[in-house]
C-alpha cells in the first residue's frame, strides 16, 4: 500500500494515508500473517469507524464472505509468488527477479484496489452511529469475534494509530 493510485475512491485514499503512518504497515502484516486478518477488510472497518460507524460480528461475516473468492484465488496466490520472488525461486536469485517481482507488487496492489472498490460498495448501508474511538474499538472487535480472535499488541498498535490520527 505505497504507491499511489490514480483511484478517487475515499476508501482506497483513507488506506494508503493510514498505512503510511508508522507503525501501522508491521502491525498489520503481523495480523495478516498471525491471524489470517484481510487487511482490506480490517482497512475498510477503521474507514467506517471514521467516518463514525460501528458494525457487528454478522456485518463483518458478510464482508469477509462477500470479498473471500477474490482474496483466496486473486490476492493471495500473488502475495505468495511475490514473496517467493523475494528469496529467489530455483537456481534464479532475487536480483534477477526483482523487474518480476515488482510487476507482481503492481498487479497485488491493483488487485487489492479492486477488492477494496467491492468493499466500498457496502459502506453508506453498514453500522450504526457512533463516536469514531468507540467504532474503531467495536469494528475491530466485530472482526476479532468473527475470526476467533486477534493478537493483542498488533491490534493495540493499530487502534493507537487510529486514536492519533486526524479524521
Amino acid at each position: 500500500m505505497t504507491e499511489d493510485s490514480s483511484s478517487d475512491s475515499a476508501f482506497w485514499r483513507f488506506s494508503l494515508r493510514f498505512y503510511a503512518l508508522p507503525e501501522v504497515a508491521p502491525a498489520c502484516l503481523a495480523l495478516q500473517d498471525e491471524a489470517d486478518v484481510d487487511v482490506n477488510l480490517l482497512l475498510f472497518l477503521l474507514f467506517l469507524a471514521d467516518g463514525g460507524r460501528a458494525v457487528t460480528r454478522e456485518d463483518v461475516a458478510r464482508l469477509d464472505a462477500n470479498i473471500a473468492p477474490w482474496r483466496s484465488e486473486i490476492v493471495e496466490p500473488l502475495r505468495g509468488l511475490r514473496r517467493r520472488l523475494k528469496t529467489g525461486i530455483g537456481d534464479v536469485p532475487p536480483a534477477a527477479s526483482e523487474g518480476l517481482r515488482n510487476m507482481v507488487k503492481k498487479v497485488e496492489l491493483e488487485a487489492e484496489r479492486l477488492e477494496q472498490g467491492r468493499l466500498e460498495k457496502h459502506a453508506s448501508k453498514l453500522g450504526k452511529p457512533a463516536p469514531r474511538e468507540d467504532a474503531a474499538r467495536a469494528n475491530l472487535t466485530a472482526y476479532a469475534d468473527h475470526l476467533g480472535g486477534l493478537p493483542a499488541g498488533p491490534t493495540e498498535a493499530v487502534l493507537a494509530a487510529f486514536s492519533t490520527a486526524a479524521s
